[in-house]
């Protein structure tokens, strides 16, 4: 597995595929610890899916408001949708975060807390 990287987000990332030469999707594992919850954010021109391999959390669209998830769920995150995760379980939360196109900094939107 690729290291893992604190990502200003407030979430461990490990990019497993992210690159150039498929620029049509990035697969990055995410994981956030007990109590954590990340911040407010979108993504421009990206879709993003959460597929949940395990723990337990809460996910915060502004299009849907709050769902709860757990292993296996999948959420899907049309572009410039606002959203947070919540890891409301004593474990980690870990999910993959699917995107397409590919994730790229340049589309990442970090929200002002209200």
């Amino acid at each position: 597995m690729p290291p893992e990287y604190f990502f200003r987000e407030g979430c461990h990332i490990s990019e497993w595929a992210n690159s150039e030469l498929d620029p049509e999707c990035s697969i990055a594992r995410a994981r956030v610890e007990p109590g954590q919850t990340t911040r407010w954010h979108f993504l421009r021109g990206t879709t993003e899916r959460y597929v949940v391999l395990s723990g337990e959390g809460l996910v915060e669209l502004e299009s849907t408001g709050p769902q709860k998830v757990g292993p296996g769920d999948v959420v899907l995150i049309p572009p410039l949708v606002a959203q947070r995760i919540t890891n409301t379980g004593l474990q980690d939360l870990v999910f993959l975060a699917i995107c397409t196109p590919r994730f790229v900094s340049g589309c990442y939107e970090e929200m002002k807390e209200s």
